[in-house]
């Protein structure tokens, strides 16, 4: 179907968060799209994407992580990619070391690691763990509980063998599902093992449905904070990513909502854009907020110094400049009026054990 100029007609995959398959900075050869052999009636029937699932065979789940700004040493994850495809995601760029890009593959190709929860035992039952046992994160990169956790229950598995070990875990998550595994929480929380984020960043769902359009709305969000609350499981609530301009009015009334749900303390991560993120986020400005992309992306300079992204792991989550000055005070003031507290509470670590397992061959591990 060749297009008014006789040249192939091109057509946008439609995703979640984004159209866009920016070229992979790693991969010499880009693949596009074209559908100059099909029929106009074929063109409509491939224009949205469908989500495939890939088995990841990697012989780990846990990863160490060196950035000295971010709060965790250790992450699990048993997903690669993630469907809420949200436009901001700063997972984004990892999907360009499997090959593919950062923008709609990441959010339709997922790659799944089935052993996750036999790996994980596995690298709890390591010797010199139990000399420095510390909270294992779920997760660091993608949400642990995205919607195909439903079927799948990776995570669920992998809170049981937490359980099992007495290892402390903490969770971050903007999908309700999470309170399937309430009573492994509950569970891992009479123990003070566990501790769980749910990230809101907005209370606008007409917002969401377009910034993370496959995550759970807010009042679901706020329904498990309370749910998870009242079961005795602490939880934080995240307000991330703040988008200057656009959702950082919106600050006392989330903290304001999540306080009244029962979470105990909160935190904030400002808007980061490194790498191919840039791209997509800027996509998505113009697609859905044009009337504020100037705005927006003018206050994002104003708190990078000119830039839309500075990776310096002094400034990166919180920016510099007057902005950023005036969100951090508009976010502890209204910290202290909802009755919350900020970092995160601290887990025991002193439970930890290696349970005792018969192999069949009458030893025991």
């Amino acid at each position: 179907m060749p297009s008014s100029d006789g040249q192939p007609a091109k057509q946008k995959l439609t995703g979640r968060g984004t159209s866009l398959q920016l070229k992979n900075r790693f991969e010499k050869i880009e693949l596009e799209s074209t559908f100059d052999q099909l029929e106009p009636e074929d063109v409509q029937l491939v224009g949205k994407i469908k989500t495939e699932y890939f088995d990841d065979d990697s012989n780990t789940v846990v990863s160490e992580n060196q950035s000295p700004d971010v709060d965790f040493r250790y992450s699990l994850n048993p997903y690669r990619g993630c469907v809420h495809g949200c436009s901001y995601c700063y997972a984004r760029p990892t999907h360009e070391y499997l090959g593919l890009n950062a923008g709609i593959d990441f959010e339709s190709k997922i790659f799944v690691k089935r052993e996750a929860a036999s790996l994980f035992r596995k690298w709890l039952s390591r010797k010199k763990w139990p000399d420095q046992v510390e909270p294992v994160m779920l997760s660091g990169v993608t949400d642990c509980y995205q919607p195909c956790e439903r079927e799948l229950k990776l995570t669920g598995q992998c809170l049981e063998v937490a359980l099992e070990f007495n290892q402390p875990i903490r969770i971050t998550t903007k999908n309700a599902i999470v309170t399937r595994d309430i009573d492994l929480l509950e569970s891992l929380a009479e123990k003070n093992l566990v501790v769980v984020t749910v990230s809101v960043g907005t209370l606008d769902q007409s917002l969401v449905r377009v910034m993370e359009p496959r995550s759970s709305s807010p009042q679901a969000r706020l329904k498990a904070i309370e749910q998870l609350s009242a079961a005795g499981v602490p939880v934080k609530a995240l307000v991330a990513p703040i988008i200057p301009g656009l959702n950082d009015a919106e600050i006392p009334s989330i903290l304001n909502a999540v306080a009244e749900k029962g979470a105990s303390r909160a935190g904030y991560v400002m808007l980061r854009l490194p790498l191919a993120v840039e791209p997509v986020f800027v996509d998505w400005l113009e697609r859905h907020m044009p009337d504020a992309q100037e705005k927006i992306l003018g206050r994002m300079r104003a708190l990078r110094g000119g830039k839309l992204y500075d990776s310096d792991f002094s400034q990166r989550m919180k920016g510099t400049g007057i902005w950023a000055q005036q969100i951090e005070a508009l976010f502890k003031l209204h910290l202290k009026k909802s009755g919350l507290k900020s970092g995160t509470p601290q887990l025991n670590r002193d439970r930890f054990c290696v349970p005792e397992v018969d192999d069949g061959q009458g030893r025991l591990f």
